[in-house]
């Protein structure tokens, strides 16, 4: 909504660019140049994912599968917060050597966890209560993943990295066109001006057209709502993605610069990134594989004045309304530890799409 401008709805795009750019250097040769690089990115050990707590809680890991927590919130100084702000955008970003791919999986901020030491609340909360630590112990506890590490992504980064890279192709819809020609969502009035079909949009355009989740407003593939928004950032990660793999090595490594300085900050160390980087090298492949948690079939809207939090997604076991996160947990270690890509991944009677 208009009123929500200061909450600008983020995409993680950072770490696919980090991969994809940099193992292009790597394989050159260039790793000198691409460790001058990766010096321009934050770097927070203190909150280091390694030193959170988790006795008590029941983990699962494999040696040849990689999960890095990627995160974007809303912290900015003028707002005043004495932690870390609501991450907007979550999203388990995978290296499955086992299986040789690549897997993101879209965690969604409105879903109702529990959360330690807290009352049950939204998963975009923690952050703000704890920070990263609290955001990691309660994904930890509702969903039984073990992190290797997280990277996160300020708020000004969105649209220099969509503009560093020319622009990003998406398809609109009539009700999405619209409703990016008649409200603030794209900030700059001189850019609403999208239009109905395929079409390229820069950064501002992009920005906005991720932050669409109003009610009748849908996607070409349906959804409305935050189920239309985190479609729509992961379309745009993919567009990105795609429009990286066609540059040339020279301009990666500008792009780089630009957009680690100071945008990005990260747990993990120079070496333990280009370990990353031969993985996925060594991988060969592009395709990116998705999935959004709760999965179809298995959730429910929050009843009005259910929770203090206001309008909220609720996991079920997809049987009885109650809450139960169980389910999503296991289709989640599903996903990340056993799925081959072979075909559509399928969770009960609900294929993922």
């Amino acid at each position: 909504m208009e009123e929500d401008e200061d909450m600008w709805k983020k995409i993680i795009l950072s770490l696919l660019i980090i991969i994809s750019g940099a193992a292009g250097f790597f394989v050159a040769k260039a790793q000198v140049t691409f460790n001058n690089t990766l010096n321009h990115v934050n770097r927070d050990y203190d909150t280091a994912l390694k030193n959170v707590d988790l006795s008590g809680i029941e983990v699962n890991s494999d040696d040849d599968i990689v999960n890095i927590l990627v995160v974007g919130n809303d912290y900015r100084k003028e707002k005043g917060y004495d932690a870390s702000g609501l991450t907007d955008t979550m999203i388990i970003a995978t290296m499955d050597m086992k299986h040789g791919m690549l897997k993101l999986t879209t965690l969604m901020r409105d879903m109702i966890v529990d959360i330690p030491g807290h009352d049950p609340n939204k998963l975009n909360s923690p952050n703000s209560f704890g920070g990263i630590p609290l955001l990691y112990k309660t994904i930890a506890q509702n969903f039984n993943i073990e992190l290797d590490g997280y990277v996160e992504v300020g708020f000004d980064a969105f649209e220099k990295i969509v503009n560093s890279v020319g622009g990003v192709e998406a398809e609109l819809t009539e009700s999405e066109a619209n409703y990016l020609n008649t409200t603030n969502y794209i900030s700059k009035k001189k850019y609403r001006h999208v239009k109905v079909g395929k079409q390229k949009l820069n950064g501002n355009q992009a920005l906005g057209y991720c932050r669409i989740r109003k009610g009748g407003t849908y996607t070409i593939t349906g959804l409305t709502d935050d189920y239309g928004r985190t479609w729509r950032q992961r379309a745009i990660i993919t567009a990105v993605f795609d429009r990286v793999k066609s540059l040339p090595a020279t301009k990666l490594i500008d792009i780089a610069n630009k957009v680690l300085d100071g945008y990005v900050t990260t747990d993990l160390s120079n070496e333990k990134i280009l370990e990353y980087i031969t993985d996925v090298v060594k991988m060969g492949t592009t395709k990116v594989n998705q999935l959004q948690i709760p999965i179809n079939g298995y959730y429910r809207a929050s009843a009005r004045g259910e929770y203090s939090c206001g309008s909220s997604i609720v996991m079920t076991d997809g049987v009885s309304s109650t809450r139960n996160s169980s389910a999503n947990a296991e289709a989640l270690n599903k996903f990340i530890f056993d799925y081959d890509g072979k075909k559509a991944f399928q969770y009960g009677k609900f294929t993922n799409k």
